[in-house]
């Protein structure tokens, strides 16, 4: 029973990791200092001396008050990061166990430190990578471990590396653009109303209080923004707690609801100019992550489930399972692919090239630049578009509150 017991603690969870301050003596004698993680002093000096150091005054860093760890958050760009290290070391014939180990004493992260370092140490008492990664789905989804899986059984881990190092990489530029499509348009909106709102909580009642002296009838724009500038003074707050309410009703049914999520993914592709580029991203996920897999070794109907997966879009995922049930049953992809019409016809047809010359792979990842290449183009066509236009709206909005506030003195103006 002990040594049972023994065996469950070598291979359960790694001990915890401190974060230590050093200052040592490089081999060219310099002073050298800085922090690391490691589980504990010993283990700490020992990893300085692999790295040539000769380590000298030691102490663990002291952990901020109110349990405050202020260690970042690991991001998929690091995890991105991280696998294009992996791959490039692999390449370079370093050992698994040592490359991982390496990748994690080095990263500035000390979340990414302790997520490579409890790895490393399944991986020293005998597990296989895919499984190692499975603990952590947070980070790495179940395509990334099946991918890795793929490699472990193939024994082309350096090259299946290598390809999701490519993915990951490509995933990540192209959820930034996304975002950054998404981001300015609806800052500028916000920043619009909130100087909408200020205009009219404290700007206005100061040109009422004088049109007030001027004993007249107010035009009816001044009139109406007077009305509205007095119900905004008297029930800004109940507005504030409208708009909480509903933003946080809309994130809570949006994340518990699937069905809520299918039908705001299916209005947001109605969208104009948004949902063109939206439908390109998904084309461009769809076959990014296709080729990937499906070079990788994963069966078809497995490659397709995972691109469903990938797709970003209730619609394109329903669409996907769709082909890829018509594909279980033998249907040829591209005529799948037709039947849902949803896919552009230059999609279909390099998939049917694809198909005809034995390079499914390869066609779907040269749909995949020409895909994401369009995703770019429209992102910066959509930011030169959008600027002309929210300066438009700005100029109505704010043009307008000012010009409603002097209409009453241009009418004093022309009768005098």
């Amino acid at each position: 029973m002990a040594v049972s017991d023994t065996k469950k603690q070598k291979m359960g969870a790694p001990k915890a990791l401190d974060v230590f301050i050093w200052q040592g003596v490089n081999r060219k004698g310099k002073k050298i200092s800085g922090e690391l993680s490691a589980p504990s002093l010993m283990a700490l000096k020992a990893q300085l001396r692999k790295q040539g150091i000769t380590p000298g005054k030691v102490k663990k860093k002291a952990k901020p008050l109110f349990g405050m760890t202020g260690e970042k958050n690991i991001t998929p760009m690091e995890i991105a990061v991280v696998t294009r290290q992996i791959a490039t070391m692999l390449g370079a014939g370093v050992p698994l166990v040592q490359t991982i180990e390496m990748i994690g004493s080095g990263h500035d992260n000390a979340k990414m430190q302790r997520l490579l370092a409890g790895v490393g140490n399944k991986l020293q008492a005998g597990l296989p990578l895919s499984e190692c990664l499975r603990e952590h789905p947070l980070h790495f989804d179940g395509l990334y471990c099946d991918l890795v899986q793929s490699g472990e059984q193939s024994g082309a881990l350096e090259t299946i590396y290598d390809r999701i190092a490519t993915y990951k990489e490509k995933a990540e530029i192209l959820k930034a653009k996304i975002k950054k499509a998404m981001t300015y348009p609806i800052a500028v909106l916000i920043i619009a109303a909130i100087v909408t709102c200020i205009l009219l909580i404290f700007v206005v009642p100061v040109f009422q209080e004088i049109f007030a002296s001027f004993g007249a009838e107010l035009p009816v724009f001044t009139q109406f923004v007077v009305n509205l500038s007095e119900m905004m003074q008297a029930y800004w707050y109940m507005a504030l707690a409208a708009m909480f309410a509903a933003f946080y009703l809309f994130r809570k049914t949006h994340r518990s609801s699937q069905a809520f999520r299918d039908k705001v993914d299916k209005k947001i592709l109605k969208l104009p100019v948004i949902g063109d580029l939206l439908q390109k991203a998904a084309v461009a996920r769809y076959a990014r992550t296709l080729s990937t897999t499906f070079a990788a070794g994963v069966p078809l109907p497995d490659a397709l489930e995972s691109a469903a997966g990938a797709s970003g879009n209730a619609v394109f995922r329903d669409a996907i399972l769709e082909i890829r049930s018509e594909v279980t049953s033998g249907m040829q992809m591209n005529l799948a692919m037709r039947n849902c019409a949803i896919f552009p016809d230059l999609v279909i047809q390099m998939v049917a090239i694809g198909e005809e010359s034995g390079a499914v792979d390869d066609m779907l990842a040269k749909v995949a630049t020409v895909y994401e290449q369009q995703v770019d183009d429209a992102v910066d066509n959509l930011t030169a578009l959008l600027e002309p236009m929210i300066m438009a709206v700005l100029g109505v909005v704010i043009g307008g509150l000012i010009i409603a506030m002097y209409l009453p003195i241009f009418q004093i103006g022309m009768v005098v």
